[in-house]
């Protein structure tokens, strides 16, 4: 009954954890109008093989550009502030996001996120389900009264 001690060869200093420092994460990323994006995992910077993490920043009563991120899965946590994002073919969803709260972007999905304060910057971390930095910017023309929906769970619909 032998044990593979494989992981005893393994460099843990090298290839552990890494700790990415809040004030070094690189903004040479893909970028959307109307926000800022910065890079904190990724495969250059820890190693990351299957995922991206960085932050965004969107300034007082900005909105972003439309845009999707192709096949990526994409994970928006709200640190700070209130977002208001947008989807559909015309943007005619809408929906709003405070501090705890995360918001879920499957594949393809076009949208955009709104500051829906006036007076204080959007702050979130995002996640994706790969490395690459997929945006794609779109023309779309956002509709003047969006349709909200309210997320309910699958295990809570009545």
């Amino acid at each position: 009954m032998g044990l593979d001690h494989a992981h005893d060869k393994v460099d843990w200093r090298e290839h552990g954890v890494k700790v990415i420092p809040g004030d070094s994460l690189d903004p040479n990323t893909a970028q959307t109008p109307g926000m800022n994006r910065a890079t904190a995992i990724n495969a250059a910077r820890a190693g990351a093989e299957k995922i991206w993490a960085g932050t965004v920043h969107i300034h007082p009563d900005a909105k972003t550009g439309a845009h999707h991120h192709g096949d990526l899965e994409s994970i928006i946590y709200v640190v700070r502030g209130r977002a208001r994002m947008r989807w559909g073919e015309n943007l005619e969803y809408v929906a709003e996001a405070g501090p705890g709260d995360f918001i879920f972007v499957p594949p393809f999905v076009p949208h955009q996120e709104i500051n829906a304060s006036a007076d204080e910057t959007l702050e979130c971390v995002l996640v994706r389900s790969g490395q690459d930095p997929v945006v794609v910017n779109l023309d779309i023309e956002p509709v003047e009264k969006p349709q909200a929906v309210k997320w309910i769970d699958p295990i809570h619909r009545t």
